[in-house]
Protein backbone atom coordinates (compact mmCIF):
# COMPACT_ATOMS: atom_id res chain seq x y z
CA UNK A 1 0.00 0.00 0.00
CA UNK A 2 1.25 3.49 -0.87
CA UNK A 3 2.02 5.88 2.02
CA UNK A 4 1.39 9.56 1.22
CA UNK A 5 2.29 12.77 3.04
CA UNK A 6 0.68 16.08 2.03
CA UNK A 7 2.50 19.26 3.10
CA UNK A 8 0.17 22.24 2.97
CA UNK A 9 -3.43 22.26 1.85
CA UNK A 10 -4.38 25.14 -0.42
CA UNK A 11 -7.21 25.03 -2.94
CA UNK A 12 -5.26 22.67 -5.20
CA UNK A 13 -4.36 20.49 -2.24
CA UNK A 14 -8.00 20.16 -1.18
CA UNK A 15 -9.02 19.02 -4.68
CA UNK A 16 -6.20 16.48 -4.77
CA UNK A 17 -6.96 15.10 -1.32
CA UNK A 18 -10.59 14.56 -2.31
CA UNK A 19 -9.38 12.50 -5.28
CA UNK A 20 -6.96 10.29 -3.33
CA UNK A 21 -8.48 10.14 0.17
CA UNK A 22 -10.16 6.78 -0.43
CA UNK A 23 -7.22 5.18 -2.24
CA UNK A 24 -5.52 2.24 -0.49
CA UNK A 25 -2.62 3.08 1.78
CA UNK A 26 -1.97 5.77 4.37
CA UNK A 27 -2.51 9.52 4.01
CA UNK A 28 -1.45 12.29 6.37
CA UNK A 29 -1.94 16.03 5.80
CA UNK A 30 0.14 18.67 7.61
CA UNK A 31 -1.24 22.22 7.48
CA UNK A 32 -1.19 25.31 9.70
CA UNK A 33 -4.88 26.19 9.28
CA UNK A 34 -7.03 24.98 12.15
CA UNK A 35 -10.19 25.23 10.02
CA UNK A 36 -8.71 23.16 7.20
CA UNK A 37 -7.40 20.50 9.58
CA UNK A 38 -10.78 20.25 11.35
CA UNK A 39 -12.59 20.00 8.00
CA UNK A 40 -10.27 17.24 6.84
CA UNK A 41 -10.73 15.31 10.06
CA UNK A 42 -14.50 15.62 9.68
CA UNK A 43 -14.10 13.93 6.29
CA UNK A 44 -12.14 11.08 7.87
CA UNK A 45 -8.74 12.27 6.62
CA UNK A 46 -5.78 12.05 9.00
CA UNK A 47 -4.54 15.63 9.47
CA UNK A 48 -2.14 17.43 11.80
CA UNK A 49 -2.10 21.16 12.54
CA UNK A 50 1.54 22.22 12.22
CA UNK A 51 3.99 24.12 10.03
CA UNK A 52 4.61 21.98 6.89
CA UNK A 53 8.05 23.62 6.50
CA UNK A 54 9.27 22.75 10.01
CA UNK A 55 11.93 19.98 9.76
CA UNK A 56 11.19 18.60 13.22
CA UNK A 57 7.44 18.44 12.61
CA UNK A 58 7.70 16.89 9.16
CA UNK A 59 10.41 14.44 10.18
CA UNK A 60 8.20 13.12 12.99
CA UNK A 61 4.97 13.23 10.97
CA UNK A 62 5.70 10.38 8.56
CA UNK A 63 8.02 7.39 8.44
CA UNK A 64 9.65 7.32 4.99
CA UNK A 65 6.55 8.09 2.83
CA UNK A 66 6.55 6.83 -0.76
CA UNK A 67 4.76 9.94 -2.07
CA UNK A 68 5.06 13.52 -0.78
CA UNK A 69 2.67 16.14 -2.16
CA UNK A 70 3.46 19.81 -1.58
CA UNK A 71 0.16 21.60 -2.04
CA UNK A 72 0.02 24.82 -0.05
CA UNK A 73 -1.33 28.04 -1.47
CA UNK A 74 1.77 30.21 -0.99
CA UNK A 75 4.62 29.61 -3.45
CA UNK A 76 7.60 30.44 -1.23
CA UNK A 77 6.27 28.12 1.49
CA UNK A 78 5.82 25.40 -1.13
CA UNK A 79 9.40 25.89 -2.20
CA UNK A 80 10.64 25.47 1.39
CA UNK A 81 8.42 22.40 1.86
CA UNK A 82 9.78 20.89 -1.38
CA UNK A 83 13.36 21.48 -0.24
CA UNK A 84 12.55 19.90 3.10
CA UNK A 85 10.86 16.86 1.54
CA UNK A 86 13.79 16.28 -0.81
CA UNK A 87 16.17 16.42 2.16
CA UNK A 88 14.19 14.23 4.56
CA UNK A 89 12.75 11.72 2.07
CA UNK A 90 15.26 11.29 -0.79
CA UNK A 91 13.57 8.12 -2.07
CA UNK A 92 10.04 9.56 -2.20
CA UNK A 93 8.17 10.68 -5.30
CA UNK A 94 7.63 14.42 -4.74
CA UNK A 95 4.71 16.15 -6.46
CA UNK A 96 4.90 19.92 -5.92
CA UNK A 97 2.27 22.53 -6.74
CA UNK A 98 3.84 25.92 -7.44
CA UNK A 99 1.23 27.89 -5.46
CA UNK A 100 0.04 31.42 -6.16
CA UNK A 101 2.24 33.85 -8.12
CA UNK A 102 5.50 31.89 -7.95
CA UNK A 103 8.75 33.66 -8.81
CA UNK A 104 11.10 32.21 -11.39
CA UNK A 105 13.43 31.32 -8.53
CA UNK A 106 10.65 29.36 -6.81
CA UNK A 107 9.79 27.53 -10.02
CA UNK A 108 13.39 26.59 -10.74
CA UNK A 109 14.04 25.40 -7.20
CA UNK A 110 10.98 23.17 -7.15
CA UNK A 111 11.65 21.85 -10.66
CA UNK A 112 15.16 20.87 -9.59
CA UNK A 113 14.05 18.96 -6.49
CA UNK A 114 10.56 17.59 -7.19
CA UNK A 115 9.73 14.55 -9.28
CA UNK A 116 6.94 16.58 -10.90
CA UNK A 117 5.88 20.22 -10.63
CA UNK A 118 2.28 21.25 -11.33
CA UNK A 119 1.18 24.79 -12.16
CA UNK A 120 -2.65 24.65 -12.25
CA UNK A 121 -3.05 28.25 -13.48
CA UNK A 122 -0.66 27.74 -16.37
CA UNK A 123 -2.25 24.39 -17.19
CA UNK A 124 -5.70 26.00 -17.13
CA UNK A 125 -4.52 28.78 -19.45
CA UNK A 126 -2.97 26.27 -21.83
CA UNK A 127 -6.15 24.22 -21.78
CA UNK A 128 -8.29 27.29 -22.43
CA UNK A 129 -6.03 28.20 -25.35
CA UNK A 130 -6.32 24.68 -26.70
CA UNK A 131 -10.09 24.77 -26.45
CA UNK A 132 -10.28 28.22 -28.01
CA UNK A 133 -8.25 27.07 -31.00
CA UNK A 134 -10.47 24.00 -31.30
CA UNK A 135 -7.70 21.41 -30.94
CA UNK A 136 -9.40 19.27 -28.27
CA UNK A 137 -12.87 19.60 -29.79
CA UNK A 138 -11.47 18.91 -33.26
CA UNK A 139 -9.84 15.70 -32.02
CA UNK A 140 -13.08 14.39 -30.52
CA UNK A 141 -15.05 15.42 -33.60
CA UNK A 142 -12.64 13.40 -35.74
CA UNK A 143 -13.14 10.38 -33.51
CA UNK A 144 -16.92 10.66 -33.83
CA UNK A 145 -16.64 11.14 -37.61
CA UNK A 146 -14.39 8.07 -37.96
CA UNK A 147 -16.73 5.89 -35.91
CA UNK A 148 -19.81 6.96 -37.84
CA UNK A 149 -18.20 5.86 -41.10
CA UNK A 150 -17.92 2.25 -39.90
CA UNK A 151 -20.67 0.27 -41.60
CA UNK A 152 -21.15 -2.62 -39.20
CA UNK A 153 -19.69 -3.85 -35.91
CA UNK A 154 -16.52 -2.36 -34.41
CA UNK A 155 -14.06 -4.68 -32.66
CA UNK A 156 -12.26 -2.79 -29.88
CA UNK A 157 -9.09 -4.77 -29.12
CA UNK A 158 -6.97 -4.46 -26.00
CA UNK A 159 -3.40 -5.72 -25.77
CA UNK A 160 -2.86 -9.35 -24.79
CA UNK A 161 -3.63 -10.27 -21.17
CA UNK A 162 -5.17 -6.82 -20.61
CA UNK A 163 -4.69 -4.72 -17.49
CA UNK A 164 -7.35 -2.44 -15.91
CA UNK A 165 -6.41 0.58 -18.05
CA UNK A 166 -6.81 -1.41 -21.28
CA UNK A 167 -10.05 -3.04 -20.11
CA UNK A 168 -11.66 0.22 -18.97
CA UNK A 169 -10.54 2.01 -22.15
CA UNK A 170 -11.99 -0.69 -24.40
CA UNK A 171 -15.33 -0.59 -22.60
CA UNK A 172 -15.40 3.21 -22.71
CA UNK A 173 -14.58 3.37 -26.44
CA UNK A 174 -17.32 0.80 -27.06
CA UNK A 175 -19.77 3.11 -25.26
CA UNK A 176 -18.60 6.05 -27.38
CA UNK A 177 -19.18 4.02 -30.55
CA UNK A 178 -22.63 2.93 -29.42
CA UNK A 179 -23.52 6.54 -28.55
CA UNK A 180 -22.91 7.55 -32.18
CA UNK A 181 -24.89 4.59 -33.53
CA UNK A 182 -22.18 1.96 -34.10
CA UNK A 183 -22.35 -1.52 -32.56
CA UNK A 184 -19.11 -2.31 -30.71
CA UNK A 185 -17.55 -5.15 -28.73
CA UNK A 186 -14.58 -5.07 -26.33
CA UNK A 187 -12.18 -7.90 -27.26
CA UNK A 188 -8.86 -9.39 -26.20
CA UNK A 189 -6.47 -12.29 -26.76
CA UNK A 190 -4.76 -14.22 -23.97
CA UNK A 191 -5.93 -14.46 -20.36
CA UNK A 192 -7.11 -12.33 -17.49
CA UNK A 193 -5.51 -14.31 -14.68
CA UNK A 194 -4.32 -11.77 -12.12
CA UNK A 195 -6.80 -11.98 -9.22
CA UNK A 196 -7.29 -8.21 -8.99
CA UNK A 197 -7.99 -8.02 -12.73
CA UNK A 198 -10.46 -10.91 -12.51
CA UNK A 199 -12.14 -9.25 -9.52
CA UNK A 200 -12.27 -5.99 -11.49
CA UNK A 201 -14.06 -7.65 -14.41
CA UNK A 202 -16.35 -9.81 -12.30
CA UNK A 203 -17.44 -7.26 -9.69
CA UNK A 204 -18.19 -4.60 -12.31
CA UNK A 205 -19.84 -7.24 -14.50
CA UNK A 206 -17.80 -6.11 -17.52
CA UNK A 207 -18.73 -7.86 -20.76
CA UNK A 208 -15.60 -8.82 -22.73
CA UNK A 209 -15.01 -11.26 -25.56
CA UNK A 210 -11.96 -13.52 -25.54
CA UNK A 211 -10.50 -14.58 -28.91
CA UNK A 212 -8.12 -17.42 -29.72
CA UNK A 213 -5.16 -16.92 -32.03
CA UNK A 214 -6.14 -17.26 -35.67
CA UNK A 215 -9.82 -16.52 -35.02
CA UNK A 216 -12.02 -15.36 -37.90
CA UNK A 217 -12.55 -11.61 -37.49
CA UNK A 218 -14.59 -11.07 -40.64
CA UNK A 219 -17.66 -10.15 -38.54
CA UNK A 220 -16.03 -6.80 -37.74
CA UNK A 221 -16.42 -3.92 -40.17
CA UNK A 222 -13.87 -1.88 -38.23
CA UNK A 223 -11.01 -2.40 -35.77
CA UNK A 224 -9.92 -0.16 -32.89
CA UNK A 225 -6.85 -0.56 -30.66
CA UNK A 226 -6.70 0.78 -27.11
CA UNK A 227 -3.66 0.98 -24.82
CA UNK A 228 -1.41 -0.18 -27.68
CA UNK A 229 -1.04 1.07 -31.23
CA UNK A 230 0.04 -1.61 -33.71
CA UNK A 231 -1.78 -4.78 -34.79
CA UNK A 232 0.27 -7.91 -34.31
CA UNK A 233 2.43 -6.31 -31.59
CA UNK A 234 1.30 -7.60 -28.20
CA UNK A 235 -1.98 -8.70 -29.65
CA UNK A 236 -2.70 -11.61 -31.94
CA UNK A 237 -4.28 -9.68 -34.76
CA UNK A 238 -2.68 -10.17 -38.19
CA UNK A 239 0.04 -7.48 -38.54
CA UNK A 240 -1.53 -6.20 -41.77
CA UNK A 241 -4.96 -5.63 -40.17
CA UNK A 242 -6.40 -2.24 -41.26
CA UNK A 243 -7.05 -0.14 -38.15
CA UNK A 244 -9.71 2.55 -37.90
CA UNK A 245 -9.06 3.94 -34.40
CA UNK A 246 -6.05 4.02 -32.07
CA UNK A 247 -6.23 5.52 -28.56
CA UNK A 248 -3.06 5.07 -26.51
CA UNK A 249 -0.68 6.82 -24.12
CA UNK A 250 2.53 4.91 -24.93
CA UNK A 251 5.04 6.60 -27.25
CA UNK A 252 5.30 4.53 -30.45
CA UNK A 253 8.51 3.02 -31.82
CA UNK A 254 7.24 3.39 -35.39
CA UNK A 255 4.63 5.58 -37.11
CA UNK A 256 1.08 4.56 -36.22
CA UNK A 257 -1.20 3.82 -39.14
CA UNK A 258 -4.92 4.31 -38.56
CA UNK A 259 -7.75 6.50 -39.78
CA UNK A 260 -7.96 8.21 -36.38
CA UNK A 261 -5.07 8.34 -33.90
CA UNK A 262 -5.18 9.85 -30.41
CA UNK A 263 -1.74 9.07 -29.01
CA UNK A 264 -0.57 11.32 -26.18
CA UNK A 265 2.40 10.11 -24.15
CA UNK A 266 2.22 13.08 -21.77
CA UNK A 267 -0.67 11.52 -19.81
CA UNK A 268 -0.46 8.62 -17.41
CA UNK A 269 -3.28 6.41 -18.68
CA UNK A 270 -5.34 5.67 -21.78
CA UNK A 271 -8.40 5.87 -19.51
CA UNK A 272 -7.70 9.59 -19.14
CA UNK A 273 -7.99 10.10 -22.90
CA UNK A 274 -11.28 8.19 -23.10
CA UNK A 275 -12.66 10.19 -20.15
CA UNK A 276 -11.95 13.40 -22.06
CA UNK A 277 -13.76 12.15 -25.17
CA UNK A 278 -16.77 11.04 -23.11
CA UNK A 279 -16.93 14.47 -21.48
CA UNK A 280 -16.72 16.40 -24.76
CA UNK A 281 -19.37 14.23 -26.37
CA UNK A 282 -21.69 14.73 -23.40
CA UNK A 283 -22.16 10.97 -22.94
CA UNK A 284 -23.71 10.12 -19.57
CA UNK A 285 -21.37 7.85 -17.63
CA UNK A 286 -22.82 4.77 -15.98
CA UNK A 287 -21.35 3.90 -12.60
CA UNK A 288 -19.54 0.81 -13.89
CA UNK A 289 -17.76 2.72 -16.69
CA UNK A 290 -16.79 5.59 -14.36
CA UNK A 291 -15.49 3.14 -11.78
CA UNK A 292 -13.51 1.24 -14.38
CA UNK A 293 -11.91 4.36 -15.84
CA UNK A 294 -10.99 5.71 -12.40
CA UNK A 295 -9.39 2.38 -11.51
CA UNK A 296 -7.53 2.33 -14.83
CA UNK A 297 -6.02 5.75 -14.10
CA UNK A 298 -5.08 4.82 -10.55
CA UNK A 299 -3.37 1.60 -11.59
CA UNK A 300 -1.38 3.04 -14.48
CA UNK A 301 -0.24 6.09 -12.47
CA UNK A 302 0.42 3.95 -9.38
CA UNK A 303 -2.15 5.91 -7.39
CA UNK A 304 -1.08 9.26 -8.88
CA UNK A 305 2.61 8.78 -8.02
CA UNK A 306 4.12 7.84 -11.41
CA UNK A 307 4.09 9.68 -14.76
CA UNK A 308 0.97 11.54 -13.67
CA UNK A 309 -0.23 14.67 -15.47
CA UNK A 310 -2.70 17.45 -14.81
CA UNK A 311 -5.05 15.71 -17.26
CA UNK A 312 -5.02 12.56 -15.09
CA UNK A 313 -6.00 14.57 -12.01
CA UNK A 314 -8.75 16.35 -13.94
CA UNK A 315 -10.12 13.07 -15.31
CA UNK A 316 -10.08 11.49 -11.84
CA UNK A 317 -11.84 14.53 -10.38
CA UNK A 318 -14.58 14.16 -13.00
CA UNK A 319 -14.92 10.39 -12.48
CA UNK A 320 -14.79 10.26 -8.67
CA UNK A 321 -18.35 11.44 -7.89
CA UNK A 322 -19.70 9.10 -10.58
CA UNK A 323 -17.76 5.99 -9.47
CA UNK A 324 -18.44 3.34 -6.84
CA UNK A 325 -15.40 3.72 -4.56
CA UNK A 326 -16.55 0.93 -2.24
CA UNK A 327 -16.46 -1.41 -5.23
CA UNK A 328 -12.82 -0.50 -5.85
CA UNK A 329 -11.99 -1.47 -2.27
CA UNK A 330 -13.39 -4.94 -2.99
CA UNK A 331 -11.43 -5.13 -6.24
CA UNK A 332 -8.19 -4.26 -4.46
CA UNK A 333 -8.65 -6.88 -1.73
CA UNK A 334 -9.26 -10.14 -3.65
CA UNK A 335 -8.33 -13.57 -2.38
CA UNK A 336 -4.82 -14.73 -3.30
CA UNK A 337 -4.56 -18.16 -4.92
CA UNK A 338 -2.40 -20.96 -3.57
CA UNK A 339 -0.41 -20.90 -6.83
CA UNK A 340 0.48 -17.24 -6.25
CA UNK A 341 1.71 -17.96 -2.71
CA UNK A 342 3.77 -20.87 -4.01
CA UNK A 343 5.33 -18.69 -6.73
CA UNK A 344 6.27 -16.04 -4.15
CA UNK A 345 7.76 -18.74 -1.91
CA UNK A 346 9.87 -20.14 -4.78
CA UNK A 347 11.04 -16.64 -5.66
CA UNK A 348 12.25 -16.16 -2.08
CA UNK A 349 13.97 -19.56 -1.96
CA UNK A 350 15.72 -19.16 -5.34
CA UNK A 351 16.82 -15.55 -4.95
CA UNK A 352 20.29 -14.37 -5.94
CA UNK A 353 21.41 -10.98 -4.65
CA UNK A 354 24.24 -8.79 -5.84
CA UNK A 355 24.42 -5.55 -3.88
CA UNK A 356 20.88 -4.16 -3.80
CA UNK A 357 19.69 -6.09 -6.87
CA UNK A 358 17.78 -9.36 -6.56
CA UNK A 359 16.99 -11.89 -9.31
CA UNK A 360 15.07 -15.14 -8.95
CA UNK A 361 13.88 -17.94 -11.22
CA UNK A 362 10.64 -19.61 -10.07
CA UNK A 363 10.71 -22.37 -12.70
CA UNK A 364 7.53 -23.59 -14.37
CA UNK A 365 4.53 -21.25 -14.14
CA UNK A 366 0.86 -22.06 -13.75
CA UNK A 367 -0.14 -18.40 -13.38
CA UNK A 368 2.18 -15.92 -15.11
CA UNK A 369 0.61 -12.96 -13.33
CA UNK A 370 1.99 -14.27 -10.04
CA UNK A 371 5.41 -13.07 -11.22
CA UNK A 372 4.39 -9.43 -10.87
CA UNK A 373 3.20 -10.01 -7.32
CA UNK A 374 6.38 -11.88 -6.43
CA UNK A 375 8.52 -9.04 -7.81
CA UNK A 376 6.50 -6.56 -5.72
CA UNK A 377 6.81 -8.65 -2.55
CA UNK A 378 10.57 -9.21 -2.85
CA UNK A 379 11.07 -5.46 -3.21
CA UNK A 380 10.08 -5.23 0.47
CA UNK A 381 13.19 -7.17 1.52
CA UNK A 382 15.78 -5.23 3.50
CA UNK A 383 18.35 -3.34 1.38
CA UNK A 384 16.81 -4.54 -1.92
CA UNK A 385 16.02 -1.76 -4.41
CA UNK A 386 15.58 -3.78 -7.64
CA UNK A 387 13.94 -7.16 -8.26
CA UNK A 388 13.71 -9.43 -11.30
CA UNK A 389 11.50 -12.51 -11.11
CA UNK A 390 10.97 -14.89 -14.03
CA UNK A 391 9.63 -18.31 -14.96
CA UNK A 392 8.63 -20.28 -18.03
CA UNK A 393 5.42 -21.60 -19.52
CA UNK A 394 4.43 -22.99 -22.94
CA UNK A 395 7.87 -22.44 -24.44
CA UNK A 396 8.19 -18.82 -23.23
CA UNK A 397 10.14 -17.19 -20.41
CA UNK A 398 8.15 -14.42 -18.70
CA UNK A 399 10.00 -11.73 -16.75
CA UNK A 400 8.75 -9.11 -14.25
CA UNK A 401 10.97 -6.43 -12.71
CA UNK A 402 10.46 -3.75 -10.07
CA UNK A 403 12.59 -0.93 -8.64
CA UNK A 404 12.31 1.63 -5.87
CA UNK A 405 14.64 4.41 -4.78
CA UNK A 406 17.15 3.87 -7.57
CA UNK A 407 18.31 5.74 -10.67
CA UNK A 408 18.08 2.60 -12.83
CA UNK A 409 15.52 2.74 -15.66
CA UNK A 410 14.14 -0.80 -15.69
CA UNK A 411 12.33 -0.42 -19.02
CA UNK A 412 15.53 0.56 -20.80
CA UNK A 413 17.58 -2.00 -18.84
CA UNK A 414 15.34 -4.90 -19.85
CA UNK A 415 15.29 -3.74 -23.44
CA UNK A 416 19.09 -3.67 -23.44
CA UNK A 417 19.32 -7.11 -21.80
CA UNK A 418 16.59 -8.97 -23.65
CA UNK A 419 15.41 -6.84 -26.55
CA UNK A 420 17.55 -8.72 -29.07
CA UNK A 421 16.23 -12.15 -28.04
CA UNK A 422 12.64 -11.26 -27.11
CA UNK A 423 10.31 -8.36 -26.33
CA UNK A 424 11.06 -6.10 -23.38
CA UNK A 425 10.39 -2.65 -21.93
CA UNK A 426 8.20 -0.75 -19.50
CA UNK A 427 8.38 2.04 -16.95
CA UNK A 428 11.48 3.21 -15.08
CA UNK A 429 10.30 1.39 -11.92
CA UNK A 430 8.19 -1.42 -13.38
CA UNK A 431 9.00 -3.46 -16.48
CA UNK A 432 8.66 -6.84 -18.13
CA UNK A 433 9.95 -9.11 -20.87
CA UNK A 434 9.05 -12.22 -22.82
CA UNK A 435 11.64 -14.56 -24.38
CA UNK A 436 11.13 -17.71 -26.42
CA UNK A 437 12.92 -20.68 -24.84
CA UNK A 438 14.24 -21.52 -28.29
CA UNK A 439 16.18 -18.24 -28.37
CA UNK A 440 18.13 -19.13 -25.25
CA UNK A 441 20.21 -21.70 -27.13
CA UNK A 442 19.98 -25.47 -27.10
CA UNK A 443 17.36 -26.24 -24.48
CA UNK A 444 17.34 -30.02 -24.30
CA UNK A 445 16.73 -30.56 -20.62
CA UNK A 446 13.59 -32.53 -19.89
CA UNK A 447 13.75 -32.23 -16.10
CA UNK A 448 12.24 -28.99 -14.85
CA UNK A 449 15.17 -28.39 -12.48
CA UNK A 450 17.65 -28.73 -15.35
CA UNK A 451 15.59 -26.43 -17.57
CA UNK A 452 15.42 -23.88 -14.78
CA UNK A 453 19.22 -23.99 -14.50
CA UNK A 454 19.60 -23.34 -18.25
CA UNK A 455 17.15 -20.42 -18.16
CA UNK A 456 18.70 -18.98 -15.00
CA UNK A 457 22.21 -19.06 -16.44
CA UNK A 458 21.12 -16.94 -19.38
CA UNK A 459 18.53 -14.59 -17.88
CA UNK A 460 20.10 -13.82 -14.50
CA UNK A 461 23.63 -13.42 -15.84
CA UNK A 462 22.50 -11.23 -18.72
CA UNK A 463 20.44 -9.06 -16.37
CA UNK A 464 23.24 -8.55 -13.84
CA UNK A 465 25.72 -7.77 -16.62
CA UNK A 466 23.38 -5.19 -18.16
CA UNK A 467 22.32 -3.46 -14.97
CA UNK A 468 25.93 -2.48 -14.23
CA UNK A 469 25.66 0.07 -17.04
CA UNK A 470 21.88 0.58 -16.86
CA UNK A 471 20.31 3.82 -18.23
CA UNK A 472 19.09 6.50 -15.85
CA UNK A 473 15.45 6.54 -14.73
CA UNK A 474 15.12 9.91 -16.50
CA UNK A 475 14.92 8.08 -19.84
CA UNK A 476 11.64 8.07 -21.78
CA UNK A 477 9.01 5.39 -21.16
CA UNK A 478 9.26 2.32 -23.38
CA UNK A 479 6.06 1.26 -25.16
CA UNK A 480 4.22 -2.00 -25.78
CA UNK A 481 2.24 -4.27 -23.43
CA UNK A 482 2.86 -7.15 -21.03
CA UNK A 483 0.28 -8.35 -18.53
CA UNK A 484 -1.72 -7.58 -15.39
CA UNK A 485 0.13 -4.93 -13.38
CA UNK A 486 3.28 -5.17 -15.43
CA UNK A 487 3.61 -2.34 -17.92
CA UNK A 488 3.51 -3.03 -21.64
CA UNK A 489 6.68 -4.47 -23.15
CA UNK A 490 8.39 -3.21 -26.29
CA UNK A 491 7.95 -4.52 -29.80
CA UNK A 492 9.69 -7.86 -30.53
CA UNK A 493 11.81 -6.43 -33.35
CA UNK A 494 13.58 -4.06 -30.94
Amino acid sequence: MVSRLVLGCGTDGQALIEAIADAPGSLLVVDESENRVDALRDEGVSARRADPTDPEVVGEAADDPEVVVVAGGESSANRRATELAADLFPNAYILAFVGDDPSDEDRHAMARLASKVVDPKRALAEKALSVSTGEAAFRTANLRRTLRRIDGKLGVFMHDNPDPDAIASAVALSRVAEAVGVEAEACYFGDISHQENRAFVNLLDIDLRNFEAGADLSEFAGIALVDHSRPGVNDQLPPDTPVDVVVDHHPPKEPVEATFVDLRSDVGATSTLLTEHLQRLGIDLTEDVATGLLYGIRVDTKDFSREVSTADFEAASYLLPRADVSMLERVESPSVSADTFETIARAIRNRRIEGTVLASCVGSLSDRDALAQAADQLLNMDRVTTTLVYGFRDGTVYVSARARGTDVDLGETLRAAFGQIGSAGGHADMAGAQISLGLLGEVEAEEESSLADVVSDVVTDRFFETIQSAPSADSEYAPGGETSFDPPVAEPED
